[in-house]
């Protein structure tokens, strides 16, 4: 080979790897770390397939592109906080969500790869993707909750206001975003571009096109659609809106601390009264740990269940010879009881018996046991349900205000520079 030709040839090469370093240049730097093209363009791709599935318009690239942009930044601060806490999540935690994901679709891991990468997309980068997803998620999650606090006096309070609160709806949602520290002028700008969005709302334009085109909300390259929540989960200033509207009509722009939002209300669904199957039974166990080895254990339920054949009384026995503290002192009567409640096992075993039968010696992981079926009746655990939906509701609704505050928070506070 002679040396023009060689030189040709590394010249080549060269010219080829700056191209592809020019193409994947910085698009963003947060704090330390940067985003590249590369990872932009990725999750551009994705979400316009989201878009398109929907069934919605996609919006403009130069929008689209802002938007995608802006929720990876968001996300970038997310996890430098998780990295900062501790926060990690491991390859076996996204091996248990991709096999969850799989398993919801009806499809094996390998057909869900083969899918991901039939659509053009690396499956080494779909798992480095929803490794930060989840990472990001955790940390949201880890600051809200160890911020929140529920009395059963909010629970009362909460049940006495909303009392008209029931039921659940599906909803639609655009934010034009203001922060705590803007001037009068850009409130009032953010105010008008909400009036403007409403005009074209009301005017028939596609409310999930405008909502990924201009809103300013977490799920707005979703069309902004909220999927259904319970109303008492909402806001106050959405839930007492909402309550007051038919399936299809948008409300126009309510004023909040993060914003204006527009909400359009899909459908709704009124609350029913709850109802549970519940079980009751005697219980015999005998505990096996590293004195009582599970053979002797089995021994020793054994010989109880060959007295109870005999007959003698299941309700001395348990109350002479059961280690279950809790319910020996009764004669083994564990109460009413929804039927998985003292572990799957129990449940299955109970439910295998007529009225009155007593099972054969069985084992679980605190050791071996026999019990009787004495009955089931359906019960209306309307009153224990609401309560437990209240905690639901005050919990979820203050975890995601702090949420969407913090991250507002820490956004504002984190070095971004955009370069496109």
């Amino acid at each position: 080979m002679n040396k023009l030709l060689l030189l040709l040839i590394i010249f080549s090469s060269i010219m080829s790897v700056r191209a592809q370093e020019l193409l994947d240049e910085i698009v963003a730097v947060v704090d330390k770390n940067v985003i590249m093209r590369s990872e932009l363009d990725r999750a551009v791709v994705s979400i316009k397939k989201q878009i398109e599935a929907s069934g919605n318009q996609v919006p403009p690239a130069d929008i689209l592109n802002m938007q995608v942009l802006e929720r990876l930044i968001i996300q970038e601060v997310q996890i430098a906080r998780a990295e900062l806490v501790g926060i990690k999540v491991s390859d076996s935690d996204v091996d248990v969500a991709l096999n969850n994901i799989a398993s919801q679709n009806n499809v094996s891991l390998q057909q869900m790869q083969q899918a991901v990468e039939q659509d053009g997309f690396s499956f080494a980068d779909f798992r480095r993707d929803m490794k930060r997803d989840m990472q990001a998620e955790r940390v949201r999650y880890a600051y809200a909750n160890s911020n929140v606090k529920i009395s059963d006096h909010e629970i009362d309070l909460f049940l006495a206001d909303n009392e008209l609160d029931q039921g659940e709806v599906e909803l639609q949602h655009i934010l034009v975003a203001t922060n705590s520290d803007n001037d009068a002028a850009a409130t009032e700008a953010a105010k008008s571009k909400a009036d403007d969005l409403y005009e074209k709302v009301m005017a028939d334009e596609n409310f999930a096109v405008l909502a990924t085109q201009f809103s300013d909300g977490q799920k707005a390259l979703e069309g902004g659609r909220l999927g259904w929540r319970p109303i008492n989960q909402l806001p106050p200033l959405f839930a007492d809106q909402v309550n007051l509207m038919e399936t299809g009509e948008v409300t126009k722009p309510i004023r909040s601390p993060s914003g204006f939002h527009i909400l359009k209300l899909l459908d709704k669904k009124s609350e029913t009264t709850k109802t549970v199957d519940q079980y009751n039974m005697l219980h015999l166990m005998v505990k096996t740990d590293e004195v009582v080895s599970a053979k002797d254990g089995m021994q020793v339920a054994n010989g109880l269940y060959e007295k109870i054949k005999a007959g003698e009384d299941f309700s001395e026995l348990a109350e002479k010879h059961s280690d279950d503290h809790s319910s020996a002192p009764l004669g083994g009567d564990m109460g009413w009881f929804e039927v998985n409640k003292f572990g799957p096992r129990i449940g299955a075993v109970l439910q295998t018996l007529q009225l009155n039968e007593i099972s054969e010696p069985f084992q679980t992981e605190s050791g071996w046991h026999i019990i009787k079926f004495l009955g089931k009746k359906e019960a209306d655990v309307t009153e224990e349900f609401r309560r437990s939906q209240a905690s639901n509701a005050i919990r979820e609704r203050k975890v995601q205000e702090l949420i969407e505050t913090w991250i507002r928070q820490i956004r504002g506070e984190s070095f971004v520079d955009i370069r496109i």
